[in-house]
């Protein structure tokens, strides 16, 4: 075999020895010769081969994958711009700790800055937001065979600790297999399947005691994150007595750590300053709470004690008192005891605010957003799982939603764009196996529309993706830019209505399009099937503010009286 063929040979057996599960490969020249080492795998069984056409939607497939698979997925593609187009899904990846493979093919050295076509500088193309491997050029000489696989390990080993990789490999041609002289050395691996270079985690540090007292008025506050250390200090907060807020990515841990997770709990602290029986003197958050306006609002007025990675915690505002990594039951001898009236009132005020939301929205002509959140997460079968798109969607679950201990829920909250989010939870689904829903908005649809391009021989996700179709950019209508004083620049600049024909759209990528005009037509729409499907609700937006509005002001009188 030639150089190329050779290098790509042993690239992707040292993924597969290094449990990488999932490869998406997106065509090109380039990588030629890894597309035909991957597809050789596939065919053995060795890996599962997603093949899609737009690099940009594939990286964020390979994404929802890693996170659906809990394992480092692999993204390949050729040169050029079709490079630069896995930037966003590697922005996701580094800010929520994603382990994502991004394989680059790349022109060897000679062919830079000559003017060669697709040719750029691809190294270290992501800058700080992904570990960069380089890999040498391959040459017909002995010693070649363990540089390719420690390489493979080094990438791998940092994806694994929640890194996103750049692993960008220059191939000279010939790029598809060729006669050629036997090769000098032997390209196998290790027996038995091992991988080249076994490296081991890092240990914990759990057992190592605060240095800090946590009131026994606290209440904690769970974002996106290690669901392991979100139920970890979710059970400190069921045995002292402290109220939990949960993002719906974090919820799942949260409630199954045994935390009582409030359901109105962020609509009540986005309404400003608490009376004294519901104050809390602390708050400890764990994880990354990026939803709530109220949370960050709290965080401003007491102590804060963040759980969470180091040394990159979060903390925006700068306001953390203490920052570790971890909470256990092994810290309940620092904090100050039980108050038995912190935990009821809270209780008594979020069944208030539940009461008043139940009631607002069934007054409420059908339907709102707020209205498909309640009706959507209440619909779904046992064991599920849910992706909630950026924007409004994630927002109207995190508010009114009921809480479900027995959904998969996902979210990309890392940088917290709308695009890429139609094949994030197709990579989510294909992982989980399961039935799987979206709950997205139109402009998100519309932003990776590919997402919903599937190639014929290609496994299809049993993914149905529910689009609130509004018409434009809903989220800008709750900002101030939404306010009266604004009104006449707000429709074409934030606004932005696309007059989208969503069922056609869906029909020219061969999927099934439904539109749900009623509950009762969204919760038959929402029975099982499989395959990949669409159903559309479509909505007015210029009653959100008001209806928001009016649901505060309903929250407020029922619950904080």
């Amino acid at each position: 075999m030639n150089p190329s063929t050779a290098q790509a040979s042993v690239i992707v057996d040292e993924l597969v020895r290094n449990d990488v599960p999932h490869v998406v490969l997106t065509p090109g020249s380039r990588n030629a010769a890894l597309a035909m080492a991957l597809h050789a795998a596939a065919e053995a069984g060795r890996l599962t081969l997603h093949v899609r056409i737009d690099e940009r939607a594939a990286a964020f497939l390979a994404l929802g994958l890693a996170r659906g698979s809990g394992r480092p997925v692999a993204v390949v593609c050729t040169s050029g711009t079709a490079a630069a187009n896995l930037h966003p899904a590697v922005l996701e990846a580094h800010h929520s700790g994603v382990g994502l493979l991004t394989i680059t093919a790349d022109r060897p050295p000679e062919l830079h800055g000559t003017g060669a076509n697709q040719t750029i500088d691809q190294r270290g193309l992501f800058g700080s937001a992904a570990v960069a491997v380089e890999f040498p050029v391959a040459e017909r000489r002995e010693g070649q065979n363990q540089v390719w696989r420690g390489l493979v390990c080094r990438a791998v080993a940092q994806a694994e600790h929640g890194r996103p990789v750049q692993v960008n490999v220059p191939f000279r041609e010939p790029l598809v297999p060729t006669f050629e002289p036997r090769w000098p050395e032997s390209l196998d691996g290790r027996p038995g399947g091992l991988r080249w270079t076994t490296s081991a985690a890092p240990v914990s540090m759990a057992g190592s005691r605060v240095d800090f007292r946590l009131p026994a008025r606290t209440l904690m506050v769970v974002g996106s994150g290690r669901s392991d250390r979100a139920m970890a200090a979710a059970t400190v907060a069921a045995t002292a007595g402290w109220p939990a807020v949960a993002e719906p990515s974090g919820l799942a841990a949260a409630l199954s750590g045994g935390a009582a997770v409030l359901r109105c709990g962020a609509l009540l602290l986005s309404l400003g300053e608490l009376p004294p029986p519901l104050r809390p003197d602390a708050v400890v958050v764990v994880g990354r709470p990026t939803l709530s306006r109220g949370v960050r609002g709290l965080m401003g007025r007491v102590p804060v004690y963040g759980i969470g990675d180091h040394p990159q915690w979060t903390d925006p505002q700068y306001v953390a008192t203490h920052v570790r990594g971890w909470l256990d039951l092994d810290d309940m001898s620092q904090v100050d005891g039980v108050d038995a009236e912190w935990l009821p009132a809270w209780r008594h005020a979020d069944s208030g605010a539940t009461t008043a939301v139940d009631k607002l929205l069934s007054e409420e002509p059908w339907p709102t957003g707020l209205q498909l959140a309640v009706e959507l997460v209440s619909a779904l079968p046992s064991g599920a799982t849910l992706f909630l798109g950026s924007s409004n969607p994630v927002r109207d679950v995190d508010l009114v939603a009921e809480p479900r201990a027995d959904l998969r829920v996902y979210a990309n909250r890392g940088v917290a764009g709308i695009d890429g989010n139609v094949s994030t939870a197709a990579g989510v689904a294909l992982a989980e196996g399961g039935p799987a829903y979206a709950l997205i908005g139109d402009l998100t649809l519309l932003h990776d529309l590919n997402g919903l391009l599937i190639g014929p021989p290609e496994q299809r996700p049993n993914l149905t993706v529910v689009v609130h179709n509004d018409d434009g950019g809903g989220i800008f209508t709750l900002l101030e830019q939404g306010a009266a004083e604004y009104q006449r620049s707000f429709e074409r600049v934030f606004g932005t209505p696309h007059g989208a024909d969503l069922s056609a759209l869906c029909a020219g990528y061969g999927v099934p399009h439904a539109l749900a005009t009623t509950r009762d037509e969204l919760r038959a729409a929402l029975r099982p099937a499989p395959g990949l499907r669409v159903v559309e609700i479509r909505s007015n937006r210029a009653l959100l503010r008001d209806l928001h509005a009016r649901l505060r002001a309903a929250v407020s009188e029922a619950a904080l009286r």
